[in-house]
């Protein structure tokens, strides 16, 4: 998908989206990945869950949530316990999946003793085939009608919906196709680039330029399809808030994981 057929995806005209006064761009980040990377990031460093090394989407109803959102050492999909991942509404045919989560928010969780395992047997959870997991789901997402309890929150009672507790994850740019160098990355939901969530100390490893300063960005080197973008491969000015402020941000915590090495 780009931002000149985006519109098709979601059952609307060019001039639906014009009379809505949609931007095709935004609306082109949900489908390729980067709008769940960029979410599942800020979960990840808001709760402490880690992020794997790109999102798998695997595809899930309601029902097969426990089932599926299990470690693969316990016959799920997830790396580990403890993570972040999103679920897709379509099987990997195109076709698609009964009873999906598609405008859904859902969280997974183990009982951790017998006691609650048998209280998911009792009320009737749905579980996993060993009764240890369960999942309680929403099938719609507010959006804008939840943001004002977000604000009412913060305002009235000092208490924030999420905030970081670390730097766990990011979101690196990687490229859609093969780019050249000379090219000028064009940001979430664009032509040239989108959103993988990584553990942030991989992200910091690799010198992984964040998506989030990856627009209006002149690239010095080629890239190809499906690789990371680096802060080697870009022209940019290091003198921008933003980017003095990210930088410092890796100083930072380059500087703490080397205290907590050397303890």
């Amino acid at each position: 998908s780009t931002p000149d057929t985006v519109w098709g995806h979601y059952g609307l005209t060019a001039e639906d989206a014009r009379l809505g006064g949609l931007n095709a761009q935004m609306f082109n980040s949900f489908l390729d990945g980067t709008k769940s990377s960029i979410e599942m990031c800020a979960v990840s460093n808001a709760t402490g869950l880690l992020a794997p090394d790109g999102l798998s989407f695997p595809p899930c109803s309601v029902d097969e949530l426990p089932q599926v959102l299990r470690p693969q050492t316990e016959g799920g999909v997830l790396h580990h316990r403890g993570q972040v991942e999103v679920i897709s509404s379509l099987q990997r045919d195109g076709s698609p999946v009964s009873r999906d989560l598609r405008w859904g928010v859902y969280v997974v969780f183990a009982g951790g003793s017998d006691y609650v395992e048998r209280c998911f047997k009792e009320y009737g959870l749905v579980t996993d085939a060993s009764g240890q997991y369960s999942a309680l789901y929403k099938p719609f997402h507010l959006i804008g009608l939840e943001l004002g309890i977000s604000v009412a929150s913060v305002g009235l009672r000092n208490e924030p919906t999420g905030t970081p507790i670390g730097f766990n994850a990011d979101v690196v740019a990687t490229a859609k196709r093969d780019l050249v160098a000379g090219e000028m990355l064009d940001g979430e939901g664009g032509y040239t680039v989108y959103g993988k969530v990584m553990p942030a100390e991989e992200s910091m490893r690799i010198g992984g330029l964040p998506l989030g300063l990856a627009h209006k960005v002149k690239l010095a080197n080629a890239i190809a399809a499906g690789q990371q973008v680096h802060w080697d491969d870009v022209e940019i000015d290091e003198s921008q808030s933003a980017v003095a402020f990210r930088r410092s941000m890796e100083r930072a915590t380059a500087m703490f994981a080397g205290e907590v090495v050397g303890a």
